[in-house]
């Protein structure tokens, strides 16, 4: 498909549009291209045409029929280049997050519906081409929504567990907003560089303290938690991180984009590395692993003042040989009986 880029403006409303009317129950065909993919978290991942990609959407409406989309972030941007990608990479993306809200009436995935109203977090980037998506990249936060319905498959949280806020300006739906320097994206890269400068000793190696804010909110993905300032995030994030997984390395980024104040990057994976320490109470298996993150990004004055990391951590697990959809079956009266 002939990639042409769209002035951002309108790139901004026609997603916003196609996006908010499949939350409401537009038909997959009126809004994706007949052969388009979407990278998506497990146990979805890669899928590609019209009648997978419905597949995922006739579940999600099913476990939630008053679907409402809810966004935080809507952004979009000339995609940047990444040395490390070789592949081909769209032009121009489309950023977003936010919660999916409703009555969670029927089970998805496994989880077990509440009855009640539920939020699942989604992020996402996505290519469009010719008014229709062509490329999505899907984020839920799965384990999230199993906090929620009381089926916590893991150990307890070092960071806070809650449902994430929005940036703290309330302007991160950009729909008339047109601002396509790089300056929010330089910071961000700079930051990834000293990170990437890790001895794999010490946290002194890594000057990327410069890049933040010293108030900072870092929002990860359930099983993390959230932290406030450099000290919450080394304690429950960094530190938990970089014993789990020393010798991690950035794979590469499909999205590089940036708007205004906002930056956003990520990877399908990411970030890959050895686990060779216990991570989420999991224990070292020496296998290397392959990790989807997405990373939204919004500075003040010039630091990083609020980070979005939502992050497959159901994909993880699988990897280190959980099978968290097992467990939460197990919890929901529906045991494996057999070898």
């Amino acid at each position: 498909m002939p990639a042409a880029l769209l002035d951002l403006t309108e790139l901004r409303q026609t997603s916003f549009s196609l996006l908010n009317d499949l939350a409401e129950g537009r038909s997959v065909a009126e809004v994706y291209h007949p052969e388009a993919r979407v990278f998506c978290v497990h146990p979805f991942n890669e899928v590609q045409g019209l009648e997978a990609i419905a597949a995922i959407w006739t579940q999600l409406r099913s476990a939630f029929p008053d679907l409402e989309r809810r966004s935080l972030l809507h952004l979009a941007g000339i995609n940047l280049p990444d040395p490390r990608v070789s592949t081909p990479r769209a032009g121009q993306l489309v950023a977003c997050m936010g919660t999916f809200q409703g009555r969670f009436l029927s089970d998805f995935c496994d989880i077990p519906a509440t009855g009640q109203t539920a939020a699942l977090r989604f992020c996402e980037a996505h290519e469009v081409i010719d008014g229709k998506i062509a490329t999505s990249y899907l984020m839920f936060d799965l384990a999230d929504l199993m906090q929620q319905a009381g089926v916590w498959p893991f150990v307890t949280s070092l960071g806070a567990e809650s449902q994430w806020r929005g940036p703290a300006p309330a302007d991160g739906v950009r729909l008339t907003e047109c601002n396509s320097g790089t300056a929010a994206m330089d910071v961000v890269l700079a930051m990834h560089a000293a990170l990437g400068r890790f001895d794999g000793r010490s946290l002194a190696s890594m000057p990327h303290a410069e890049y933040w804010h010293p108030d900072f909110m870092w929002y990860g993905a359930a099983g993390i938690g959230t932290t406030r300032g450099l000290e919450e995030f080394r304690a429950h994030h960094q530190i938990p991180f970089l014993t789990g997984f020393p010798d991690r390395v950035g794979a590469g980024h499909y999205i590089r984009i940036s708007d205004g104040d906002y930056a956003v990057t990520g990877g399908w994976p990411s970030v890959s590395g050895t686990h060779l320490g216990p991570w989420l109470g999991m224990p070292a298996t020496g296998k290397r692993i392959d990790m989807r993150i997405m990373d939204f990004y919004r500075l003040a004055d010039g630091r990083i003042a609020e980070n979005w990391v939502p992050m497959d951590v159901i994909d993880i697990a699988r990897q280190m040989g959980v099978d968290v959809f097992e467990r939460v079956r197990h919890m929901t009266g529906r045991p494996r009986l057999a070898l």
